[in-house]
């Protein structure tokens, strides 16, 4: 199977689904007026997996990622077939939120393939400045390019056409070289989780907690956040904002208070409530390394001697539009603290979604949440398939119909 129509399976439906229908997109916090009495609500139905979902009568099962689905009597939907639906929701979500993105990069590898024929130095040094436009960093382009070299010599690829599926497969191993399952959330199964959010200011990082607390808060989980941005004028307002809205308890202090002391505080209230997720902001001032890092180190302190092991993530937010810049931002807060993972915000909004690949092979620190748009639901978990498709999901697809078609032509001429 080709590494395309691998792709086009898990993430393309084969056969409509029976009814579809848009849901009205869902207000960011900033932008809606907030029920008082909603937000203080604290529980929600727990989501479990179950083996087979069963519609007792008409019914449509309307989903947060915007599609509504209607159910006749008696229809069952087996594990394997949710599973399925869920992987093609997956690339819809990447394919949608990578939009331009992905017109940037198929269009510019498009126009390449036609003016270079042939494989030579001259069509790598074209695709090399191309890679290099789109954020995916020079050391990132060399590498690539240079194992395309290779792969285009061990197979004896002489056009270029032949090499566009070889290309985009080569991301997905550049992404993927180093141990993959680094890219999972590190929760623990019966003891509390303590997540670390770290990043300048206007990344995104209150926003990204507060869709964090929402993904898990619908999985089942008991979460509550620390407001231990005490730094910034209006952060612990804004992150209590969050809190009421995805409807979890946010400990805070008032304003210019030790982080520390927040965190400590925090950390006996989630033992307390018997939470299983504890998320905690801290400031963003990278300009004062020194002070950044001290305030870093404190907070961590006190994470570790009340919960063993914490924090068990540390998640660098930044902001993809940014380009090079979000680079430059996880170089200087690797050297401040020890970041297990990137969550990187914005994606939806540059057409330069390359850079995911810089941080991954020049940093070696996974990405494992993407932000794809302003809905809740839209900071998704980062997958170097689901990337790769959302990126080149046109070229894709109209590889894989020409590749059937064309099987389908031999069928028949072999048939007669």
């Amino acid at each position: 199977m080709s590494f395309f129509k691998k792709l086009k399976d898990r993430f393309v439906s084969k056969e409509e689904p029976k009814s579809v229908e848009p849901l009205e997109p869902m207000e960011d916090a900033g932008t809606q007026d907030i029920d008082p009495q909603s937000a203080a609500q604290t529980k929600e139905t727990q989501h479990k997996p179950v083996e087979v979902f069963e519609q007792p009568k008409k019914e449509t099962v309307k989903q947060s990622n915007g599609w509504s689905f209607d159910f006749e009597d008696d229809d069952l939907i087996s594990i394997e077939e949710f599973e399925e639906w869920e992987s093609q929701q997956l690339g819809a979500k990447f394919k949608e939120g990578l939009e331009k993105s992905r017109e940037n990069f198929q269009n510019k590898l498009n126009d390449l393939l036609a003016m270079y024929r042939t494989v030579d130095e001259d069509f790598f040094e074209a695709l090399e400045e191309m890679l290099i436009q789109a954020d995916v960093g020079f050391n990132t382009v060399m590498d690539l390019v240079e194992s395309l070299r290779k792969e285009a010599k061990r197979r004896n690829i002489t056009e270029t056409a032949d090499l566009r599926e070889v290309i985009v497969e080569k991301i997905v191993e550049i992404y993927e070289q180093d141990d993959d399952e680094l890219q999972k959330m590190n929760i623990q199964d019966d003891a509390l989780t303590v997540i670390l959010m770290v990043g300048v200011n206007g990344v995104g990082k209150t926003t990204t907690i507060g869709k964090l607390a929402h993904r898990y808060k619908t999985e089942g989980k008991h979460v509550m956040l620390a407001a231990g941005d005490t730094f910034r004028a209006g952060a612990i307002e804004q992150l209590q904002v969050w809190g009421d809205r995805v409807g979890v308890e946010v400990i805070k202090q008032k304003e210019g208070s030790d982080p520390a002391a927040v965190m400590y505080d925090a950390i006996n209230a989630a033992k307390n409530r018997g939470a299983d997720i504890l998320i905690c902001d801290t400031a963003g001032r990278l300009q004062n390394k020194a002070n950044l890092m001290t305030e870093l180190e404190k907070v961590k302190k006190v994470l570790s001697k009340a919960v063993p092991g914490a924090p068990h993530e540390v998640l660098l937010a930044l902001d993809a539009t940014t380009g090079q810049n979000a680079l430059v931002q996880a170089k200087a807060f690797k050297e401040v603290t020890d970041v297990s993972g990137i969550v990187l915000t914005k994606l939806d909004g540059t057409a330069k979604g390359g850079i995911v690949l810089a941080i991954r092979n020049e940093l070696h620190i996974p990405v494992k949440f993407v932000g794809l748009g302003e809905k809740l639901d839209d900071l998704q978990p980062f997958d170097a398939e689901s990337y790769v498709y959302g990126l080149f999901a046109d070229m894709i697809e109209q590889s894989t119909d020409e590749e059937n078609k064309a099987a389908e032509l031999l069928k028949d001429a072999q048939d007669e």
